[in-house]
């Protein structure tokens, strides 16, 4: 058992949890909850590198759960170190030590379905709003530019709610390329734009097609822009001149989603 908050495995999953560099290092990130560990365990269980259990957190595991603990190797941890490590105020008993998924292009386009584009996303609960919208809505994946927030951060991890390993992702490192490679795959961009010229429900988004979204602050890029096949924009009244960008992705997602 460990027992000591400055234990190097504790102290390792902190890193993790603090510096992306340290993320990306060694391909990994750290998942915190009961219903994350076992989604990972039943849907994808090879994922899975460690798990570090707080005593509380192994006493209230029901038979079955208990079960499931073989599938990857793990540490029991006193709750007060636990505590000392998790993020949240009420830790739920368990963090998992995750692989990140290896993806490209071609497994964003294989499901043939639309894509969510993201240039420049900052803001960590925008994209988790993102990433549980879009399996609601039945997005194929979404692509982000490599200048956007970091998904496998412990703020967008949880905002999730376990989307994070249903809806399959991708940084790219040069957005504007990649839009050129999905327009010649036959994939129709629509940019979300304060001057778009066609309101969101008007056009037919069709089978395969891509809902860009841009930087909260600032929008989309010029070029990007300049490669979307239509314009699109969300009527508004009032005094508002723009709608938080996670709910104008929700708003095309699931027009798309009408077609």
């Amino acid at each position: 058992m460990i027992t000591a908050k400055n234990n190097s495995q504790l102290k390792y999953i902190s890193l993790l949890l603090k510096k992306k560099s340290a993320r990306e290092e060694d391909g990994v990130f750290v998942c915190e909850g009961k219903k994350m560990f076992f989604e990972i365990a039943t849907q994808a269980p090879e994922l899975l590198v460690k798990a570090y259990w707080s005593q509380k957190g192994l006493s209230g595991l029901s038979g079955e759960e208990q079960a499931l603990l073989s599938v990857c190797p793990y540490e029991e941890v006193t709750d007060e170190a636990f505590g000392a490590v998790a993020e949240t105020v009420t830790p739920q008993g368990v963090l998992c030590i995750v692989r990140m998924p290896k993806r490209t292009l071609s497994d964003m386009l294989s499901s043939g379905k639309g894509l969510l584009l993201l240039e420049t996303l900052q803001d960590p609960g925008n994209l988790g709003t993102m990433l549980r919208t879009a399996e609601a809505a039945g997005i194929g994946g979404i692509i982000l530019s490599s200048d956007s927030v970091d998904a496998y951060g412990p703020k967008v991890v949880r905002a999730t709610m376990g989307a994070i390993f249903r809806v399959p992702f991708l940084y790219v490192d040069d957005f504007c390329e990649t839009l050129r490679a999905l327009k010649d795959e036959g994939v129709r961009l629509f940019a979300a734009h304060l001057k778009g010229s066609v309101p969101y429900d008007e056009p037919v988004y069709g089978e395969r097609y891509g809902i860009m979204i841009g930087n909260e602050g600032n929008g989309l890029s010029d070029a990007a822009t300049e490669l979307s096949d239509v314009r699109v924009r969300i009527p508004m009244e009032g005094q508002a001149e723009s709608l938080n960008a996670a709910i104008a992705a929700a708003i095309l997602m699931y027009r798309a989603k009408l077609r």
